[in-house]
């Protein structure tokens, strides 16, 4: 029998950023092996937020995932890396992605191949923090004799956050992983591994999930409904995450009729069940234990109501995770 992932909570960016140190040390304190942060424009700072976390913990992991690879030079993104990875040895890992498109336009970022610039980026900033001194000028970034001062003296994973089949073998082949969204289901986890390229072994598939809890299963599922419709609306359709699943032309159909309010009204219970972790205690542990079948190395909670995220960890704690 195949024994459960490692369970981590993700910090959602719509946390204020004085609840993410109690929240974090909250998480420790019960259990959860990993602690996330995010940075998506223009909510809270990932990298501050991850020292927030860090400097509340003692010894769970802290993640970022992701940062945008065009949004800092890779030799700003290194010395950020190097600075939180120094201070705490063996506990910190970063995702680096394209960002969304909106806000890296926002910013007057957008690049003119946004593989090329990942490539580039992640390649930079590995390079950077094994101590090498960096030269050269790509289609992207130019290094003028640049090395870190103070590089980290333990290994640091350099994971992704990608979803397309060119962008996910790119990862395969330049990162330790792959931070995988939330929507994630069983099903793109396994075409994940198929396109990354990687044995199960050596290779990171931290997941994120959108999360509720409630011992009325009903009402667990009926929190999450307005966030993954979001989400979903967010994406469109068609889209690499729903499509293993023969979603996207019902969601097409919704998005043109409705939004993301005729989203969150009309789609199939058995969406929830799939795209997210919702539910009574048995039900979350039956979807944790499912997506660590399919191939994650760690299932990453998002409690989908922010301001009453302690309740809800607190709730997995004592109803689930003493039992993993």
């Amino acid at each position: 029998m195949t024994s459960p992932p490692p369970v981590g909570v993700l910090l959602a960016t719509t946390t204020a950023p004085e609840r993410i140190a109690p929240l974090a040390a909250q998480a420790e304190r019960s259990g959860f092996a990993q602690v996330w942060v995010a940075e998506d424009y223009f909510f809270y700072s990932g990298f501050s937020s991850a020292a927030l976390a860090l400097a509340a913990t003692t010894e769970v992991t802290v993640g970022l995932g992701i940062v945008s690879a065009v949004a800092r030079h890779p030799a700003v993104t290194a010395m950020e890396v190097a600075t939180l990875a120094r201070a705490h040895p063996g506990r910190f890992q970063v995702g680096i992605g394209h960002g969304l498109p909106a806000w890296v336009a926002q910013m007057g970022l957008t690049p003119r191949s946004p593989l090329r610039a990942l490539e580039e980026c992640v390649c930079g900033v590995r390079r950077l923090l094994d101590g090498e001194t960096v030269d050269g000028a790509g289609a992207e970034f130019r290094f003028e004799s640049i090395s870190l001062t103070h590089p980290p003296t333990a290994p640091v994973p350099l994971l992704t956050g990608v979803l397309g089949p060119r962008s996910l073998e790119l990862s395969g082949r330049i990162a330790d992983g792959t931070v995988v969204s939330v929507l994630a289901g069983t099903a793109y986890l396994g075409e994940v591994r198929q396109q990354v390229g990687r044995a199960a072994g050596d290779y990171l598939l931290p997941t994120f999930a959108l999360f509720s809890i409630d011992r009325d299963g009903a009402a667990a599922r009926a929190a999450v409904r307005p966030m993954l419709a979001f989400y979903l609306a967010a994406l469109g359709a068609p889209n690499p995450l729903t499509e293993p699943y023969g979603y996207n032309t019902a969601l097409a159909d919704m998005l043109d009729r409705g939004g993301a309010d005729l989203v969150a009204k009309e789609m199939p219970d058995a969406w929830i069940d799939e795209l997210a972790v919702a539910g009574d205690p048995d039900d979350v542990a039956g979807r944790i234990a499912a997506l660590g079948a399919a191939g994650a190395t760690s299932v990453v909670l998002s409690p989908v109501d922010a301001d009453h995220a302690d309740a809800q960890l607190a709730t997995f704690a004592d109803t689930v995770l003493r039992n993993l």
